[in-house]
Order: C-alpha cells, then structure tokens, then sequence
C-alpha cells in the first residue's frame, strides 16, 4: 500500500474489500472491525442491487446478479463521496425474497473509516478512484463454491440443483471475466480469506497508522 501515513487526512479513509463470492470478504471485515474499532462506516454493494427488471440477464435469459449492470454503482459511488465529507447517507435495503428495493433505508453516520465490500468494488472504475486501501481477498474456487453452497441452501433456502445451475450459468463466468481480473487494482491480496491472521493484522496496523492522521470535524 504506497500511501503516506504521515499525509493529512482530511477525510475519512476509505477501504475496499474485494474477491469472489464465499472468499471470506465478510469475514476479514469483521476482523478488521475487531482489530481497528467500530468507528466504520460498512457499505456493502449487495445493498445497491437494481429492481429485478433492470437487472441484466443472460443469452438463454437467466438472470445474471454478478454482472456489473446489476447494480447502481452511481449511488454508492454519491453515498461513499458524501460520508467522505462527513455527511450522513441513507442507503437501500433489499429484499432479497422479492428481488426489489424497499422503501426502508438504513441510516449510516460519517466515521473515521469507511469500509467497503462486494465482489465487484474493485471491478468498478467509478469506485477505484474513492479508495485509499484496497483489498483482494484470494480463495480456492472448491473453497469458495463449498462456502456458497451452504450459504445459499441455509440462509436463503435454495435448493442444490438451483445453486450450482445458477453458479454455472452466471456466478462462475462472471467471476472470471470481472472479479479475477480486478485484483490487479488491490493494494494488498490476502490469500486464504478470513483466516490469514498475520496478513489481517498487517492490514489493521497499516489502517490504524493512518486513522492517527485523520481529522474529524467538530459536532
């Protein structure tokens, strides 16, 4: 990470955590959180997922949620530059049952640090150019699969057949075509997710150095 911790920050640091669908970006932001603090403003890009009519699909018309287009990067982009000036946002909340935004938004405050994470933070050029760290969490494609299998099949009651045909079609190529690509972008590249303990620590030391130089406004 080539930035100057001796640099005043007159904003917030802002952090992007990238990588594949079950590498543990989730993880390492908690870890990150448990080591720094939780003064952080956690910006997902999950939250910013379009309508399903405008999310775009694919030639045999699946639809196809690890596109790019599937999301309103804009917004996120205007909700991260705002709280970099220290304004509060009032991002979307999904309902993911109904593949819809809801009319409820979750209130975020300004922080010190802002933290943001999804598979494709790094893949946007029109979020690289808000970042001052950015992460690649690195995982084996078994590792990676096996984690969403159990994720999908517990947590959003989907059936293995859907899971795997939907990895097929869509989660896998657009892995390769826009997640793997970006991870020329990070700064740093964490292999083994979440339980990489000396590179995690490594990180928070780094972001702990350059909070020292952070000024917050008066209230």
């Amino acid at each position: 990470m080539e930035h100057d911790a001796s640099k005043q920050h007159r904003r917030p640091i802002t952090i992007a955590i990238a990588g594949g669908t079950g590498s543990g970006k989730t993880t390492i932001a908690r870890a990150i959180m448990e080591r720094v603090g939780d003064n952080i403003a956690y910006l997902q890009h999950d939250a910013y997922y379009k309508d399903l009519q405008h999310v775009p699909r694919t030639d045999g018309g699946l639809v196809n949620f690890d596109h790019p287009d599937a999301l309103d990067t804009p917004m996120m982009r205007a909700h991260i530059v705002r709280l970099q000036t220290w304004h509060r946002v009032e991002i979307p909340v999904y309902d993911y049952a109904r593949y819809r935004r809801t009319e409820d938004v979750q209130v975020i405050e300004p922080q010190p640090i802002i933290m943001v994470e999804g598979i494709l933070v790094l893949a946007e050029a029109l979020l690289r150019s808000v970042y001052d760290v950015k992460l690649y969490i690195d995982a084996d494609p078994d590792v990676r699969f096996i984690r969403r299998l159990r994720r999908d099949i517990l947590e959003r009651e989907r059936t293995v057949d859907s899971v795997i045909s939907q990895y097929t079609a869509t989660v896998r190529p657009m892995h390769l075509e826009f997640v793997e690509p970006s991870k020329r972008y990070a700064d740093v590249i964490i292999p083994e997710g979440g339980s990489n303990s000396v590179a995690i620590d490594m990180v928070a030391d780094r972001i702990r150095a350059m909070l020292r130089h952070v000024t917050m406004p008066l209230s």
